[in-house]
């Protein structure tokens, strides 16, 4: 009987349960996850499976996501900490800022979150486009550009934090230039810039900031679907399903 176990006779239990549901392989990597490790060139070598098969489905090493999942619980099982995001969103309340710009800052770094961090403006438009209004996701999209160019009009100066990790010399690639001038004549321009304006480039771990907070902001501006997002039909439902099996073999 269970009641009857030890201590050390449960523990065992438990490490027995958990290796019978690791006899699947857990371990592949994506290409672009090695890519900048190894030659590009050379093929990827097929790791020993000694009769195992492959993972295809929910990872044991990673919290489960509900049946249905919602946009929160996404952030509480695969984007937290998101201590920055938070605080991001509460700065823009504070700072008397509409929900669409709220909800913005909420979501502008999801994709660094939980998927990819280079263009993550554009990863993070492209998740949010079926879900949010078209302003809120142009505005994620083309945060990206703006926080590299200054606007004295709103205070919004090239982070001291940039200058520390690129160093004083670095110039943005052409592409965000151009991004940069074609959001600059833009209609939802400042929207977009709101998003630099309060974003956090320096957050104080200190302060905790709960989620649900913005509960009725994201009720009320994101568009959640019933069968759960990455279980729907959108565009970009296979981001969301990434996000949730990220180590599935295909």
């Amino acid at each position: 009987m269970i009641d009857s176990m030890t201590t050390l006779e449960r523990a065992e239990a438990a490490e027995h349960a958990l290796s019978q549901e690791l006899d699947r392989l857990v371990i592949m990597k994506s290409v672009i996850y090695t890519s900048g490790e190894r030659d590009p060139r050379v093929p990827v070598p097929r790791p020993p499976d000694q009769g195992k098969r492959y993972l295809m489905g929910h990872d044991p090493r990673l919290a489960r996501m509900p049946g249905k999942p919602t946009l929160f619980d996404f952030f509480k099982y695969r984007f937290a900490p998101a201590n920055h995001l938070l605080q991001s969103a509460r700065l823009a309340q504070k700072n008397g800022m509409g929900e669409k710009i709220v909800l913005a800052c909420l979501l502008h770094d999801i994709a660094i979150a939980g998927f990819i961090r280079g263009d993550h403006g554009y990863w993070a438009a492209q998740m949010l486009e079926p879900y949010v209004d078209a302003e809120v996701s142009w505005a994620i999209r083309y945060h990206q550009a703006l926080r590299f160019f200054a606007d004295e009009s709103v205070g919004y100066r090239y982070p001291e934090l940039y200058t520390r990790l690129f160093g004083p010399d670095y110039t943005p690639e052409p592409y965000i230039e151009q991004a940069y001038r074609y959001a600059r004549d833009h209609t939802w321009y400042m929207t977009a810039r709101l998003v630099t304006v309060n974003d956090l480039y320096s957050f104080d771990p200190s302060v905790q900031v709960e989620l649900e907070e913005f509960t009725d902001v994201v009720g009320r501006n994101f568009k959640q679907p019933k069968e759960g997002l990455g279980l729907d039909a959108s565009p970009s439902a296979h981001m969301w399903r990434t996000i949730m099996w990220p180590t599935r073999y295909l």
